[in-house]
């Protein structure tokens, strides 16, 4: 008979030792310490009045060219004001790039800003994703990171209680390059915050012509963890199969009702509820979804992750992060140092203007808009002179957020820059502010404290101030 999560030793009580580590997936367990999310729930102050329930962050990995997307330059010289031309949008005065005429419809209900600036001049999110910038890029994810927005989602147990706090989709970035890029952990709070992530294993169109800068779409949907040893097994080929259905089931059954579980406290009960819950399998099954919806979103790994993330946040999970991932030779993403406009104008725009526009318009018409902030951003900008590769360098000192939804205020562009798109010339926005921005619409006050490793408290947004000038 398949075992679906695993033979191994059995523990004295007759619960195996994989199932009861394994189950779910998540890495929640390590030291038995995840619940303590709970017991700072607990203990966590009042919170203030929340503009947001959940956020939606789309990282663009690699850092999007804000000069060819929604900083256009097209009096600049040719050199670096690039191929493309900018197009009127809904909200009056603001043009955008050509190859975004689904998003240029609706820039109305968005926030852009402009000014995004740092000096942290590393592919990992984690400016972006904590609000700090104080230290050398790492290689990795290093225990010794802040936590980020949904660490701290978590640790101040937001969210109902069977569902995780925080999930990141399709996969943990850097992935596709085979280390952990820093970001979306725990950090110095611990491994038990990291939030859930999830697994995928894209198929590709065809192969590339060359190396990292010819983008290939990836194929495929986000899965939980746990599933992993089952070949090509999707949710929702998983879901249709009853009897693997019901195996899972039974084994979460089983586990449940262990002396194992009977000895834990009610803080690791709950935990354990949290990978257990149907609702969570429930949010990866995209069979459930209609084929219009399915088809709005794109059926590749980037839409479906979307999706799966509105689904989410439609259970009540606070903070959802999805990045377009980096897979080796089938393309860098937003990483443009070779061949800028033909990945823009072939790939990266097209599909930002479909599953961005789709996001927005399902949000909205399932009444969660309001109440869900989303976010679309990189973790820089590219440099404003084209290189002798018809591509662009990384340039943190300038890029762009766009926001929408969840207390932020529509139609508007925040701050400006210099005719060149080099450096912010008004309203200069660090990740700090911007990461201080989605914890204050969080109702969760920024100016909060953790302790590092060391014991010395460190407020969550870094010294970042909330931007009121976008918030609604």
């Amino acid at each position: 008979m398949l075992s679906i999560l695993g033979r191994g030793a059995k523990l004295c009580d007759g619960l195996s030792r994989r199932e009861f580590l394994r189950v779910g997936g998540l890495s929640l367990f390590t030291g038995l310490t995840v619940p303590r999310l709970l017991e700072a729930s607990a203990k966590a102050s009042e919170p203030r009045r929340a503009r947001a329930k959940s956020v939606i962050l789309f990282n663009l990995l690699g850092g999007p060219s804000h000069l060819d997307m929604f900083d256009m330059k097209p009096n600049a010289p040719a050199e670096i004001r690039g191929e493309f031309r900018p197009i009127a949008t809904s909200l009056t005065g603001l043009r955008i790039c050509e190859h975004l005429p689904n998003i240029a419809r609706m820039m109305h209900k968005a926030c852009l800003i402009r000014t995004i600036s740092h000096a942290y001049n590393s592919h990992d999110p984690l400016p972006i994703m904590t609000g700090f910038t104080g230290a050398n890029p790492a290689l990795q994810a290093q225990p010794s990171d802040p936590p980020d927005i949904g660490a701290i989602c978590q640790y101040l147990g937001m969210g109902p209680r069977d569902l995780p706090g925080a999930v990141c989709l399709p996969c943990f970035p850097g992935s596709g390059e085979s280390y952990k890029r820093g970001g979306p952990y725990g950090g110095y709070l611990g491994s038990q915050y990291d939030p859930l992530f999830s697994l995928c294993n894209p198929r590709f169109e065809r192969e590339p012509r060359l190396n990292h800068y010819d983008p290939v779409m990836a194929i495929g949907e986000p899965y939980l963890p746990g599933l992993d040893q089952l070949p090509d097994m999707t949710i929702r080929r998983f879901d249709s199969r009853q009897a693997l259905v019901q195996q899972v089931d039974r084994v979460f059954e089983e586990t449940r009702r262990s002396p194992a579980m009977e000895r834990l406290g009610r803080f690791q009960q709950r935990a354990f509820a949290m990978l257990t819950s149907s609702k969570t399998r429930d949010a990866f099954d995209l069979s459930q979804e209609p084929d219009r919806i399915r088809d709005r979103y794109g059926r590749n790994l980037y839409g479906s992750s979307l999706l799966v993330a509105r689904r989410l946040v439609e259970a009540g999970v606070p903070f959802v992060s999805v990045h377009q991932e980096i897979f080796r030779h089938y393309g860098h993403a937003y990483d443009m140092h070779e061949n800028n406009f033909h990945m823009l104008r072939d790939f990266n725009l097209p599909l930002l203007d479909q599953v961005y526009p789709a996001l927005i318009e399902d949000l909205e018409a399932r009444g969660l808009l309001d109440e869900t902030l989303v976010i679309v951003m990189g973790e820089m900008g590219r440099t404003p002179r084209i290189n002798a590769k018809a591509g662009r360098d990384h340039w943190p000192q300038c890029g762009f957020s766009l926001l929408t939804g969840g207390g932020i205020r529509p139609g508007m562009v925040y701050g400006v820059t210099d005719p060149h798109a080099a450096y912010p010339v008004s309203h200069l926005v660090r990740p700090a502010d911007l990461v201080a921005t989605i914890y204050h619409l969080l109702g969760i006050d920024p100016h909060m404290t953790v302790n590092d490793r060391i014991g010395r408290p460190i407020p969550i947004a870094h010294g970042g101030e909330p931007v009121h000038g976008v918030v609604a």
